[in-house]
């Protein structure tokens, strides 16, 4: 009984505090402007975080439709970059093969590399274009800054060419439009770098004059720029060799010209017949 008594008085004593608080806030916010405002500011402050909370867990449900959403975006503006490089593309191998005259016997093509190796002493380059296209085996492959290599095989989609950076490449070149001719052949060393021998001694050039493709060639065409002199020095007391800076970096390069001489079977023909007699 006397325990009963006790938890009723403790309720009534905890309803009383409780009822006096409630009064007293009351009193507060009625009466005194400043209490007003301080306890406006805390219910502000409360309900504001009260629904930062919930925005929080909204925003959190909503992710998985928001990356969703994002990677629709994201496979869409993909998908036209990819045209807009294809374009692009397209548009630059037709204005690199328009920039060569068709002239002279000679078929051009643009083409790009898909694959290319620059760390070997036989390197070789890959290109987009195969026989479907027209490409045919010993097709020249340039660029408006030189000789880039020699098709050696051909697929239906794709073509196989010996680089100019290979140790058993060689091109008849000049110097100048009018000077003496020789091979010229990678230096074997970088990306940059060719040698023109074979030289006479009675030739004179300088430092800076451009090296050509001589047209003695039934794979390339006759006054492609090639380099610039560097160097030079005498080899075997009878010739010049010189030191070439090629005008096109191969660590760079990209985009090509396919070649080809439509009159390359009649002169090896004729070649032929000579050789017979």
């Amino acid at each position: 009984m006397a325990a009963g008594k006790k938890i009723v008085n403790a309720v009534l004593t905890a309803a009383i505090f409780i009822g006096m608080e409630v009064a007293a806030v009351s009193l507060l916010y009625h009466n005194g402007e400043v209490q007003n405002y301080l306890i406006s500011k805390s219910l502000q402050a409360f309900h504001a975080k009260v629904w930062g909370a919930g925005e929080r867990i909204r925003y959190y449900f909503s992710l998985k439709g928001v990356n969703e959403e994002l990677a629709r975006d994201n496979f869409v503006l993909s998908q036209k970059l990819a045209a807009c490089g294809e374009d692009a593309r397209t548009v630059l191998e037709d204005s690199l093969a328009a920039s060569f005259p068709e002239a002279g016997g000679f078929r051009y093509m643009g083409a790009t590399i898909v694959k290319i190796s620059r760390n070997k002493q036989h390197n070789y380059i890959i290109l987009d274009k195969g026989a479907r296209d027209g490409v045919q085996p010993h097709s020249g492959v340039i660029s408006s800054r030189g000789v880039i290599g020699i098709v050696d095989a051909v697929s239906n989609r794709y073509a196989y060419a010996i680089s100019f950076m290979n140790t058993e490449f060689s091109v008849s070149a000049r110097i100048g439009k009018e000077g003496a001719v020789g091979p010229l052949v990678w230096d074997g060393k970088g990306t940059s770098g060719a040698i023109l021998r074979q030289i006479p001694l009675q030739h004179k050039f300088e430092k800076g004059d451009t090296v050509y493709t001589s047209g003695f060639s039934s794979i390339f065409p006759a006054d492609i720029p090639v380099g610039t002199v560097e160097d030079s020095r005498i080899e075997n007391g009878a010739t010049y060799q010189i030191k070439v800076r090629l005008l096109q970096d191969f660590s760079s390069i990209r985009y090509v010209t396919l070649v080809s001489n439509t009159g390359k079977e009649e002169i090896a023909e004729l070649e032929k017949q000579e050789g017979r007699r």
